[in-house]
């Protein structure tokens, strides 16, 4: 029985060092930004004559978007670029009202003189990517733009993204995002941090070091012949715009992205919303290391290339570690507490702040980057280790799923059309509710809450904080799902 606690407490101390590396690796991202950003914030496209500007296809994919159809279509009409060499492509998937919505839309742009296509397909064969395939088919355009329904297009896009393309190399330009409902509540406010971070540290550290990084589905421009010659779009992902982004950079065509240029979006309001596109964007990143990785290491890229992509593409592994880490702590603290172990405890706070403070610098950095009032922001920062511990059994489901290679369909995050705090997506269309994860999530949070108790029984002080950063994920994820729920 000895024996059989000392082996848990040392596969839950590899677990944990295991998780300090990618909190090793966001340092590491935080290091290149610095190194970089200089070089970001310099780096400005030749001025371009408007004689010689490109042909543009903008094409918005919509999919069942009866609340925000017609917010993207009408930020269209404000582009400020020539309207005889602009197309605009409307590809509706939509099986309910929105195709009402979006053909109204489309006749209000011809009204003002642009070039509109709407393309209805009758099935979703290929999904997102499929859309997009088709309507490709369908323009000879040198550069196509993207925008989700979720999105509105700054009028100044074109203009400030086209002429990066002067460079015969550069395949594809991508715009940072902003958020209509970042405020709305605690939820919104840590995805928006997310994503912050994502985009300014994550992109901009990648981008101007040489290494590969994404486009991210939406607010981007791609070259035609990047495109054709990466393969086209593939739907066998869920993440058709990360597998075709590196299939492009292994190419050879370079990517840039513009931290400056903003485009709004809008984020799930309700934690169903904000499960199924993290499930989404978990599991298509898996299928993509999956698919790609081998190929990564056979090629002839730099290391630094190739080892950068392995973290890339497979960070949302530590989902399945803090699933076990998660199972593990409790345990671990009751068999050391029996069995008087010296020294564990030290390995365990150095490993722990290591990691945890690698988060708190890394969106507390992005966070200073982007707002003026950055400080402000940083209380909500700690709800992020607590969000990503409760979101562990949701996005650990969808690793497994990569892994085991089982096919699910390409579900898309319903949108409300909420801007502030007067909107609501109460009794709303596409409201769906999940019990996958909940129970799990139910059974980890009385885990923990009876593993505090013991604790506090012990008077064992010194772990009850760490526990308790496990407790409140779990607790908030799971009262999050009841009232949503409910609602």
């Amino acid at each position: 029985m000895e024996m059989l606690s000392r082996i848990t407490i040392v596969v839950y101390l590899g677990v944990l060092a295991m998780l300090s590396i990618y909190g090793l690796h966001r340092y590491f991202i935080l290091y290149l930004y610095y190194r970089y950003y200089k070089r970001a914030k310099k780096t400005k496209p030749l001025p371009l004559r408007p004689e010689d500007y490109p042909t543009v296809t903008i094409q918005l994919p919509i999919y069942n978007e009866y609340y925000v159809a017609e917010r993207v279509i009408e930020s269209v009409g404000h582009l400020e670029y020539p309207r005889k060499l602009l197309t605009i492509q409307i590809l509706d998937d939509s099986t309910d009202g929105t195709q009402e919505i979006a053909n109204a839309a489309a006749e209000k742009l011809r009204g003002q003189g642009f070039n509109v296509l709407y393309l209805h397909r009758r099935d979703r064969t290929g999904y997102k990517a499929g859309a997009l395939k088709s309507g490709l088919q369908k323009t000879g355009d040198e550069l196509v733009a993207i925008f989700d329904a979720d999105f509105i297009v700054p009028p100044d896009f074109l203009k400030r993204v086209v002429p990066y393309f002067a460079d015969p190399k550069v395949g594809m330009v991508q715009a940072r995002w902003g958020y209509l409902n970042r405020d709305y509540s605690l939820l919104t406010r840590v995805e928006a941090i997310l994503l912050d971070a994502h985009f300014m540290l994550e992109h901009t550290a990648r981008s101007f070091s040489g290494r590969f990084f994404n486009f991210n589905g939406t607010g981007g421009i791609f070259r035609r012949k990047t495109i054709d010659e990466a393969g086209g779009w593939d739907g066998d992902t869920l993440t058709e715009d990360l597998d075709l982004s590196y299939r492009a950079q292994m190419a050879g065509w370079r990517f840039v992205f513009v931290p400056d240029l903003v485009c709004e979006s809008e984020l799930p309001v309700d934690v169903y919303g904000f499960k199924t596109q993290q499930h989404r964007w978990t599991k298509g990143a898996v299928q993509v290391a999956k698919k790609l990785l081998p190929t990564i290491w056979r090629s002839r890229l730099p290391f630094r290339v190739k080892l950068e992509a392995t973290f890339h593409l497979t960070t949302k592994f530590c989902c399945i570690l803090i699933v076990v880490l998660s199972g593990l702590l409790p345990l671990s603290l009751v068999l050391r507490y029996n069995l008087a172990l010296n020294g564990v405890e030290l390995w365990e706070v150095f490993i722990f702040l290591f990691t945890t403070g690698s988060v708190f610098l890394f969106y507390s950095v992005s966070q200073r980057e982007i707002y003026p009032d950055w400080k402000r922001r940083l209380r909500d920062i700690p709800f992020i280790l607590a969000l990503g511990i409760g979101m562990c059994i949701n996005d650990a489901w969808a690793v497994i799923e990569a892994l085991l290679s089982r096919k699910t369909p390409f579900v898309r995050t319903a949108k409300y059309r909420i801007e502030g705090f007067k909107d609501s997506w109460r009794g709303k269309i596409y409201r769906s509710v999940s019990t996958r994860s909940i129970i799990i999530e139910g059974l980890f949070a009385v885990y923990m809450c009876l593993t505090f108790l013991l604790l506090f029984k012990l008077k064992n002080w010194g772990a009850m904080p760490y526990l308790l950063l496990f407790l409140t994920g779990y607790v908030y994820i799971l009262g999050l799902s009841l009232l949503h729920a409910r609602r």
